[in-house]
């Protein structure tokens, strides 16, 4: 019976996506630790006016390894891991919210990368999340416009190239007392967030904030493996 269960436990094991060791989980127990060092201590602390940002870690080390994995090297179920743990962080630490019911509205590829890529990373982080906190997921934003890659660009080119990038492609139903809570796995300048927002508030599509794994504006001192 031990011969059996050894032999189960070698076929079982894959390799990890982000360092190679074998491991019977998505992602090994190291790299796991070496994620969490990048979490937040208090995730909620963006959350203020113009638009709120809920981040469940910072843009660096493991985290950005992880992140890059998830988009550029075909490792969708990263994503999905990286979602639940943004998930359970809302559940311990989100803002208290005055509304009846929160959807979840992933930022949207554009069809010519969602092809190429062949899933939308975003989409994969709000399953996850949405998962854990029992939220509506509603793809309710489509890109039209295929954007430059915004690494390397100013604010205002930033701004400029994600202008008219998304509309609205469903908005019926009754929106009153709902509020959008949008998911997207890195959060920069802002730019792409309140692009997404303008076009969900023209739809009279009321935005609570944005939910994102990671913020490259976040100072090291803030995680919670400090």
């Amino acid at each position: 019976m031990t011969i059996l269960k050894s032999l189960l436990n070698l076929f079982l094991h894959i390799n990890c996506p982000l360092c190679e060791r074998s491991t019977p989980n998505e992602i090994c127990s190291y790299c796991i630790q070496q994620l969490q060092i990048h979490r937040h201590q208090n995730p909620s602390s963006l959350w203020k006016q113009p638009l709120p940002i809920f981040a469940w870690g910072v843009y660096s080390g493991a985290l950005k390894r992880a992140i890059a994995a998830t988009k550029y090297e075909n490792q969708p179920q990263i994503a999905r891991i990286l979602g639940q743990w943004l998930g359970k962080a809302w559940l311990f630490d989100s803002p208290r919210l005055d509304v009846q019911q929160v959807l979840v509205v992933p930022i949207p590829l554009h069809s010519d990368k969602l092809k190429s890529r062949g899933y939308n990373q975003a989409t994969l982080i709000a399953e996850g999340f949405s998962q854990i906190t029992g939220y509506k997921l509603l793809n309710i934003l489509e890109r039209i416009k295929n954007t430059q890659v915004q690494y390397g660009l100013s604010p205002n080119e930033r701004e400029k190239n994600l202008r008219d990038a998304f509309v609205v492609k469903k908005a019926d139903g009754n929106w009153l007392n709902t509020k959008v809570l949008l998911v997207d796995d890195i959060y920069t300048t802002g730019a792409t967030a309140n692009s997404a927002r303008a076009v969900l508030e023209k739809s009279s599509i009321s935005v609570l904030g944005i939910a994102v794994v990671a913020g490259t504006f976040i100072p090291q001192n803030v995680l919670n493996g400090h």
